[in-house]
């Protein structure tokens, strides 16, 4: 066997140099695919080289050929050294990842089962090059993971390593905390979990055991600062689409979301995440970030026990103190929330939340208004064409005597301005002058005028009061200059 020596990697090549350089080395790792002639060091040394050059695709156009990939997924799955296969996996992995072009050539060769049986090693970095690799075949291939559940039981192994890491996570803190690589390689896993569930939804239930899992990772992890960063950002995203209620699989004995000895412990944990991402994040970090924590919360509430959703109505509805201001202007984590639904930095997440409070408000217009306010509650409820009960609508319309009907929204009795959710004691007092009988028609006007818009839109059907006025009798014609007056 000749002996081959190659040099150390030269990361500043560029251009012409680093070309050659990449052309050299492909060729001769694809000449040993044949001939053996190169000794485990000297193969490895190679495929770090390789690694290095191909983290950049200018000038390393060898890599990504045909025959680039088949050279690399060959020596990561046809060769006796782990050692070599995992220098491989990082080449491949990386070509995978720059261009997608690549991963059909990958799906081609057939070596996806091969992968999909990889990963049963109980190996973290096997774990993470290979979830990897079958994460980036999501995206850009006709690769059917169907068939990789149900012919190489891909989702058990993917519950298996799931399980591994939630061991490194005890109440006692005796376990062995877990690893930098430990991390990465769990955030791949749930990263490909995500994905499978999201193209194919009918194969969720097959990672419904892994729930329990990821429930106490995210109860027992550090929360990291800011909250929102892998892994506690997968974990959440993993919990998006699997079957919380365990209606598809085999029925829970006890749902691991709410467990018999503290059922609202789950929700606290995420709730809590909630509010210190609102303070960490800018508006539009947020509309990424968070949105898929907050419809996650909405998702639990729906099969939330009675105690659950009362505490996590308690945690995230604005509280009667709040009242002594318009909702909205005070740093709870319902206010952060309610300034958050109107912010035009963050359409997603805006949505997501006004969903999640209509939500806590059971789904009811009237307590939705009551609880958030009609100035923040219309919008939504319009955009999602729902009915507007008359007892909501009484809250913002006048009555009899010009004032404004208000619900009695909070527990301590005192009558609340539906619009604003503030406490009609608390709101500041006009002191300037009584309106002239002019200022009072133009008031009239107004009033008539934006009544009959609201009508137009056929969205709600309510009555003008002006026009109620007048009917009733309670308007009359005058002699004098004065158009309209009202009856004492």
């Amino acid at each position: 066997m000749p002996s081959i020596r190659p040099g150390p990697a030269t990361p500043g090549l560029t251009g012409k140099a680093k070309l050659e350089e990449v052309t050299k080395l492909m060729s001769t790792l694809r000449v040993d695919l044949k001939e053996k002639n190169l000794l485990p060091p000297q193969r490895n040394q190679l495929l770090e080289q390789l690694k290095i050059y191909g983290r950049d695709v200018e000038n390393a156009g060898p890599i990504f050929t045909n025959e680039g990939i088949e050279t690399l997924t060959r020596h990561s799955f046809d060769g006796n050294s782990l050692i070599t296969s995992r220098e491989a996996l990082r080449c491949l992995a990386n070509a995978l990842f720059l261009e997608a072009k690549t991963r059909q050539i990958f799906v081609d060769m057939g070596y996806a089962d091969k992968a999909a049986e990889r990963l049963k090693h109980d190996n973290k970095d096997d774990e993470f090059l290979i979830s990897r690799v079958l994460f980036l075949m999501t995206y850009d291939t006709n690769l059917d993971f169907e068939r990789l559940i149900d012919e190489h039981h891909l989702a058990d192994s993917i519950n298996q390593n799931i399980l591994r890491h939630s061991k490194h996570y005890s109440k006692s803190g005796r376990k062995v905390q877990p690893t930098q690589q430990d991390e990465l390689a769990l955030s791949e896993t749930l990263k490909l979990l995500f994905n499978i569930t999201h193209f194919y939804p009918h194969k969720s239930e097959a990672f419904t055991k892994s729930i329990p899992q990821i429930l106490k990772i995210i109860s027992r992890h550090k929360v990291p600062h800011p909250p929102l960063q892998p892994p506690i950002t997968y974990l959440i995203n993993a919990l998006m689409n699997l079957d919380l209620e365990g209606k598809k699989a085999q029925p829970f004995g006890v749902n691991p979301l709410f467990p018999t000895l503290d059922q609202k412990c789950n929700a606290d944990r995420l709730i809590n995440i909630l509010d210190q991402a609102v303070t960490a994040y800018q508006e539009d970090e947020l509309d990424t970030l968070a949105a898929p924590l907050v419809t996650l919360l909405r998702k639990m509430y729906e099969i939330a026990p009675d105690a659950a959703k009362r505490y996590m109505q308690w945690l995230l509805l604005p509280s009667d103190e709040e009242r002594n201001r318009p909702l909205g202007r005070s740093d709870t984590l319902a206010s952060r929330l309610l300034k958050l639904s109107s912010s035009p930095l963050a359409p997603a997440l805006r949505e997501n939340i006004s969903a999640l409070m209509f939500e806590l408000s059971d789904k009811d217009a009237t307590s939705f208004v009551q609880n958030v306010g009609y100035g923040f509650a219309s919008g939504f409820l319009m955009s999602h064409n729902v009915p507007i009960p008359e007892n909501a609508l009484e809250a913002w319309s006048t009555d009899d005597s010009g004032g404004v009907k208000v619900t009695d929204n909070s527990s301590s009795g005192l009558p609340v301005n539906p619009i604003t959710g503030q406490r009609i004691d608390s709101e500041p007092q006009d002191t300037g002058p009584e309106m002239t009988q002019e200022e009072k028609e133009r008031e009239a006007e107004k009033l008539f005028v934006l009544f009959e818009r609201l009508k137009a839109t056929g969205v709600v059907d309510v009555k003008n009061p002006v026009e109620e006025a007048i009917n009733s009798g309670r308007f009359e014609e005058l002699d004098s200059d004065d158009n309209v007056k009202g009856k004492t």
